[in-house]
């Protein structure tokens, strides 16, 4: 495609329009509105001697510059992800109007026409929660530059020159560390300690269930073994299952 455009802009004497992005200041969000999410990686040093990778999600509220962080020892999966929201939101105390992140696999599956599209595990988190998405490009410090700074505080503060014993420690250790620097230093931006500040904030958050209501549903259903003659046994009745059903129709098909 590009080929031929190049082609046609040549036969046809057409001149290519180099759009430059013209860039602003960030308006500073109000309380309660905005949330920043992004993923690192780091190589750690073992208490045998050894070196680790380590994964890490981390989140930042937009107005108090509030942060939580989240690490395990493997790469992150969309359920992964899932859960560390759930922690972050009972981290914060409630959720914020909208989150900001990049196109990361792990939320976006493909592009339609332009238009980004969310896996399907991850659009029915946010149906659940109810929360806005903007989609920003990787690396772009002009839309999340606040997380993008977070990324590398904790690369360079947290992570830098501490050694690993196992992942439970090294969560014990980052939550430390976010209460006594991360969270109560000043900010270089706002002069104010993010932990002051949260306070005030916290009130603007919008209220989240300690449970999702999918996860409510799974934790009380009822495992059943199904008998050779494709019946279930409950309380001492005997229930025909849909599994004789569903082998005729493979027989079928098959």
């Amino acid at each position: 495609m590009r080929s031929y455009v190049k082609e046609v802009r040549e036969i046809y004497q057409i001149e290519k329009k180099v759009m430059v992005r013209q860039y602003e200041a960030v308006p500073e969000q109000p309380m309660g509105k905005q949330l920043q999410v992004d993923w690192g990686e780091t190589k750690q040093e073992t208490t045998d001697n050894k070196e680790i990778k380590l994964y890490f999600i981390a989140f930042v509220l937009a107005h108090s510059r509030y942060k939580y962080m989240e690490w395990q020892a493997r790469p992150f999966t969309t359920r992964d992800a899932i859960r560390c929201h759930e922690s972050a939101f009972q981290f914060y105390g409630g959720r914020t109007d909208e989150i900001v992140y990049d196109q990361d696999h792990l939320i976006t599956v493909s592009e339609n026409a332009g238009q980004l599209l969310l896996t399907a595990e991850f659009q029915s988190y946010v149906n659940e929660r109810k929360f806005k998405v903007h989609l920003c490009r990787r690396a772009d410090l002009e839309s999340k530059g606040m997380i993008e700074n977070v990324v590398k505080y904790i690369k360079g503060n947290f992570a830098d020159s501490r050694v690993f014993s196992d992942i439970e420690d090294w969560n014990h250790r980052a939550l430390q560390w976010l209460q006594r620097t991360g969270n109560y230093q000043v900010h270089q931006t706002t002069k104010k300690r993010p932990a002051e500040v949260f306070l005030l904030e916290k009130q603007h958050l919008q209220p989240v269930s300690s449970l999702l209501s999918y996860e409510s549903t799974n934790n009380q259903s009822i495992t059943r073994s199904v008998s050779k003659d494709n019946t279930i046994r409950y309380k001492s009745n005997i229930i025909p299952s849909h599994l004789g059903l569903i082998k005729q129709r493979l027989r079928i098909l098959f």
